[in-house]
């Protein structure tokens, strides 16, 4: 696919390396040169011009981009102006931060296809990760279905999958366990990766370090984490 990002913020600059070492095209504008050359080897393209300016913007492959992401943060007066500047050039899918409330109802009122709230997001995750026992990550389908990441409990290592009947007890299923990894990026800083271990299996053998991936209701999964003695999310 193909990507515009408009920002290379801190939430901007990792989601366009991200997209990048996953295969996509993107293209990063920002008005600070510092920051384009920072990303230049890291990103497909990176572009130093001021995303409010019509003339240079106009000059850009929005009709053969899939997606925009207007993702400046530190100015709301340049993030409304650039999103309203790329809905008027018909991006086909215009996706816009929001800094707040106010901020996200003049988003809506341009008429973009989704907004984001990174630093509300994050913290919602944070809480989990740190509130929670064995927690580790979640991604919420809708209000009522979600996909959770759970280290693996104590009690289950060493048994199998099969073993644990959730779809027969709890109404859940586990998709998949992963591992994560380390690794030093470009930048010679320590990161870490999922490695997926494919499709659960009922024979499958839970192992201390796997992160299981269930996939169900909120209060199915709920029922599941209370009974091997995590508090519900």
């Amino acid at each position: 696919m193909k990507f515009i990002i408009v920002g290379l913020g801190g939430f901007g600059s990792s989601l366009g390396m991200a997209l990048t070492s996953q295969g996509h095209e993107v293209i990063a504008i920002d008005s600070s040169m510092e920051k384009v050359e920072t990303y230049k080897k890291v990103i497909t393209h990176t572009i130093c011009m001021d995303a409010t300016d019509e003339y240079t913007v106009n000059g850009l492959p929005i009709k053969d981009t899939d997606i925009v992401v207007v993702a400046i943060g530190e100015d709301q007066g340049a993030n409304v102006m650039a999103t309203a500047l790329f809905k008027t050039l018909k991006a086909r899918r215009l996706i816009s931060r929001s800094i707040n409330p106010l901020h996200e109802k003049v988003l809506q009122a341009i008429g973009v296809d989704d907004i984001f709230h990174p630093e509300k997001e994050a913290a919602m995750r944070w809480e989990k990760r740190l509130s929670l026992r064995y927690f580790v990550d979640s991604f919420e389908l809708s209000d009522n279905f979600s996909i959770v990441e759970i280290s693996i409990p104590t009690d289950l290592i060493g048994k199998t999958i099969g073993e644990l009947q959730l779809e027969h007890r709890f109404s859940i299923k586990l998709l998949s366990t992963m591992r994560y990894e380390h690794y030093q990026d470009s930048f010679g800083r320590m990161q870490t990766k999922p490695n997926i271990q494919g499709l659960a299996a009922p024979e499958q053998v839970l192992q201390d370090n796997d992160v299981l991936v269930i996939y169900g209701a909120n209060k199915h999964i709920n029922k599941f984490l209370r009974s091997v003695g995590v508090k519900a999310y």
